[in-house]
């Protein structure tokens, strides 16, 4: 199982702490670069990496060492080194704990996780066989066929790392599928769960009784065929495939969000705004952070952890940089009012758009702020360019984890349907509805947008079947 190991600093490492670092193998370790630099490797005399070394990150958005994998972290601003070592080689591990031990020992930090770094002597490693190429030539990736890039990753919260991300991309250029391999207990974050697009890739997640199980479907997998697939039941047939579950998959762990009261308000949106130069993006995420918390968010990165503070202006930069290809980021809360948000923007013959999948998690004794609904969908709708936007309560974790066990659907609490959209519809099918509550008008009278609200028990999975009723009749169908 690959080992990921961090060092958390107060002080940047400098060139003497990094090179103390590196000899962790001793003077006759190789030491590459890859990444544009970025990136620092320790090889064997072949060449290939044993240790993979990023370069140091300062973290100036408090609370994302301990949301990502439960550490004790300096104040902030604090500097972030993870190194990550060769999958199933055992010397390799224990060279990226001593490097991070060096690290936090001279510029004063810690290191996660603490038995990972316990030692600062030099690691024996004369001998030591890797794997061969393909897969060692991308550092996340730890194994690789020609139908999927296998990650595997040792961490109790797997996030959107630099890493991840590049894997990401790389499966998604050479046509692949991503699958990510985590031992049991480990959650994903929003963002990777997100991410993961549809067949073949996949959550694996190792199992005691069942081997190995979708951490999504809970369908029971094998490797075979150069992927992790589901395990055919030999009576299925094509009108009832009969997948097998995993037990753990249906059980409910101690402390689970659902004997613990915990929620999740979701919401989702999309903008579209003119391209012009004095476009700044991220100020209708702003607005519905605001209503629903009270403050702004604090902060926002290209990847995780999230390490720069809110700047509407600085995000726009990023994506204006990189225009014409669409861009992501991951927003995030302060520690007191857990909140995670996916922004992707895209270049479109409309303009630029921006999806925002946005969620706040609320414990047992918090209420979510379901009553400034109205008031939120009348300010995006009247001061941002909303197209559309779709608010959820669900039954899940206050820390908005993913875990590897069945979360049931959210319940629709309100739809709303940008001016534009009203506009572009026949008639009056956008106010006229097969539901029983009319839509709330929102904005001037000239060019509405619609608030439809779905009232009863948030408890109540009916609401789906009303929100479907209404898409469809949106749809014209």
């Amino acid at each position: 199982m690959t080992k990921d190991v961090i060092a958390l600093t107060p002080r940047m490492p400098d060139a003497w702490s990094v090179l103390a670092g590196l000899l962790s193998g001793g003077p006759d370790k190789l030491v590459d670069t890859t990444g544009e630099g970025a990136v620092v490797q320790l090889c064997d005399p072949a060449g290939r990496p044993l240790v993979a070394v990023e370069a140091p990150m300062l973290v100036q958005v408090p609370g994302e060492a301990a949301r990502l994998f439960g550490a004790v972290e300096p104040p902030v601003p604090f500097w972030w080194t993870e190194a990550r070592a060769t999958t199933g080689v055992a010397e390799a591990e224990r060279l990226a704990g001593t490097f991070a031990a060096r690290v936090a020992a001279l510029t004063g930090g810690t290191a996660w996780p603490p038995e990972a770094a316990l030692s600062v002597a030099v690691v024996p490693s004369e001998g030591v066989g890797l794997a061969p190429a393909p897969a060692a030539a991308q550092p996340a990736v730890d194994v690789l066929t020609d139908k999927v890039a296998v990650v595997i990753m040792d961490r109790p919260v797997v996030a959107m790392t630099a890493w991840l991300s590049d894997a990401f991309r790389a499966a998604a250029a050479s046509g692949r599928g991503l699958q990510i391999v985590t031992p049991a207990g480990s959650t994903l974050t929003p963002a990777v769960r997100d991410a993961l697009p549809g067949w073949p890739s996949r959550w694996v997640v190792q199992d005691e009784r069942d081997g190995y199980y979708d951490g999504r479907s809970g369908a029971v997998l094998r490797w075979q065929e150069g992927m992790f697939s589901t395990v055919v039941h030999p009576d299925a047939t094509e009108d009832d495939p009969r997948t097998p579950v995993a037990a753990s998959f249906r059980e409910i762990a101690p402390g689970h969000f659902q004997g613990a009261g915990e929620r999740q308000l979701a919401v989702s949106f999309r903008t579209v705004h003119p391209a012009d130069d004095r476009l700044v993006l991220g100020g209708a995420l702003e607005t519905v952070w605001r209503e629903l918390t009270g403050e702004a968010p604090a902060g926002w990165s290209t990847a995780e952890p999230a390490n720069l503070p809110w700047s509407p202006a600085r995000l726009t930069d990023v994506a204006h940089a990189r225009s014409p290809e669409p861009s992501w980021f991951v927003v995030v809360g302060s520690p007191e009012r857990p909140g995670v948000a996916g922004v992707r923007v895209t270049r479109t013959k409309a303009g630029v758009e921006e999806d925002v999948t946005l969620a706040f998690g609320y414990g047992a004794h918090e209420e979510p702020p379901l009553d400034v609904l109205p008031r939120l969908a009348e300010v995006l709708a009247t001061r941002h360019p909303l197209r559309s936007m779709l608010v959820q309560l669900r039954k899940a974790r206050r820390d908005l984890a993913v875990p590897a066990r069945f979360e049931g659907p959210g319940v629709p609490l309100a739809f709303v349907l940008g001016s534009e959209e009203v506009r572009a519809m026949p008639g009056d099918r956008a106010r006229r509805t097969p539901l029983s509550v009319q839509p709330v008008t929102l904005g001037p009278k000239a060019r509405p947008a619609l608030y439809y609200p779905f009232p009863g028990d948030p408890s109540d999975l009916s609401g789906w079947s009303d929100f479907e009723r209404l898409v469809r009749h949106l749809k014209g169908e």
